[in-house]
């Protein structure tokens, strides 16, 4: 396989899973952001930790959905996620009726 085939490849995953998120997105109540993933989930659970002087953040989700194009089932019942970077949680706004 070629530079370019790959890199072709990768582009029809990127553009898969995006399509993929667009459909999925309304389902969900949050969007979770760490340095390393992007998840939506309807439940979070944030709990701050210590270890050896360093803080990190455990993260449960809840019916969760994984950003992950390498991912065959990025769907999934719950994930505990640690993180020592910042994490982003957005509450997703529902509109009252959709078409």
């Amino acid at each position: 396989m070629s530079a370019d085939e790959l890199e072709n490849y990768e582009t029809d995953l990127e553009l898969e899973l995006y399509r993929e998120y667009r459909d999925v997105v309304a389902v969900f109540n949050y969007v979770v952001e760490t340095e390393r993933r992007f998840y939506l989930a309807n439940e979070v659970d944030v709990r701050p930790r210590s270890a050896g002087g360093d803080i990190f953040f455990e993260l449960t989700l809840t019916d969760a959905w994984v950003w992950d194009i390498y991912r065959s089932a990025r769907f999934v019942s719950q994930v505990t996620v640690m993180t020592f970077k910042d994490v982003n949680i957005e509450k997703l706004t529902k509109p009252d009726m959709t078409l």
